[in-house]
């Protein structure tokens, strides 16, 4: 071997070669090494400090703060008062209408006008034959794993596919969930749950109208929308049944009855 060759060797393979202990310089310590530690530690125990004084030496993600379940437990309870108490409005009000209405004929007759049109409103109580269908995501999961797993739930375009297609077979009054719901209702849902009326619902989900069974039961066998969820129920196992009845009793509309809707904003 060269002396050039030797030279090429890392010290530590001519060591073991030679059987001779090489033993390595000191490695230089960098100034700037030495001064950004002590600062690094500095700077970690400010943060730690601030931020034990603004948690108050307390979890800031315990789970007794963030309770989604509490919270959706406490918004219902809020809801269902505010409801009792929009019902006891509304009551006094038609209390006070109708003892107006004996002195006041103005009154008397704007109120004659309106009692017609309160039923078409959905502001009554109403009972009669109809058809109830149900909706339900499917019980158990299929075994194929290209299965996709949002074709196992009902979606907000299966609901509105039963509802505009009994609407369209003749459907007078109308429940989503048991709640009341008239032509400018809007259904919406997230995922696997909806929405309706400031209320949350989860499947099964029934669909109750009085009307013509056999003219709405006709529509909802000429939907596209509902054939496309009968089939997904039959090949993925989620539930679509229909059910007639001689007495259904569908409770009043309780919400607004003026349509909301965007308007265009300007520049």
């Amino acid at each position: 071997m060269s002396s050039a060759d030797a030279q090429s060797v890392p010290a530590s393979d001519a060591s073991h070669r030679s059987g001779e202990r090489v033993i390595p310089p000191p490695p230089r310590r960098s100034w700037r090494w030495q001064v950004g530690v002590p600062v690094v530690f500095v700077v970690a125990g400010v943060m730690f400090a601030t931020s034990h004084s603004v948690s108050r030496g307390t979890d800031l993600r315990s789970s007794s703060d963030v309770n989604l379940a509490s919270l959706v437990r406490t918004a219902q309870a809020n809801l269902d008062a505010q409801a009792a108490t929009l019902a006891k409005l509304q009551a006094q009000v038609k209390s006070e209408t109708d003892a107006a209405a004996v002195g006041n004929q103005a009154v008397a007759r704007a109120q004659a006008a309106a009692a017609p049109l309160r039923a078409p409103a959905g502001l009554t109580a109403v009972s009669g034959p109809g058809l109830t269908v149900t909706l339900d995501d499917a019980k158990s999961v299929p075994s194929d794993p290209n299965v996709d797993l949002n074709e196992l739930v009902v979606h907000q375009s299966d609901l509105q596919a039963v509802v505009n297609a009994m609407w369209e077979g003749g459907a007078e009054a109308m429940t989503i969930a048991g709640q009341r719901v008239i032509a400018t209702s809007a259904v919406r849902c997230v995922g696997n749950t909806l929405l309706l009326n400031g209320r949350v619902y989860s499947p099964p989900f029934r669909v109750a109208a009085i009307g013509p069974s056999r003219t709405m039961q006709k529509a909802l066998d000429a939907s596209a929308g509902v054939r496309l969820f009968r089939q997904a129920a039959t090949y993925y196992g989620l539930d679509y049944s229909t059910a007639t009845s001689d007495e259904l009793t569908l409770p009043a509309y309780g919400q607004a009855i003026s349509l909301t809707y965007a308007k265009a904003g300007s520049k």
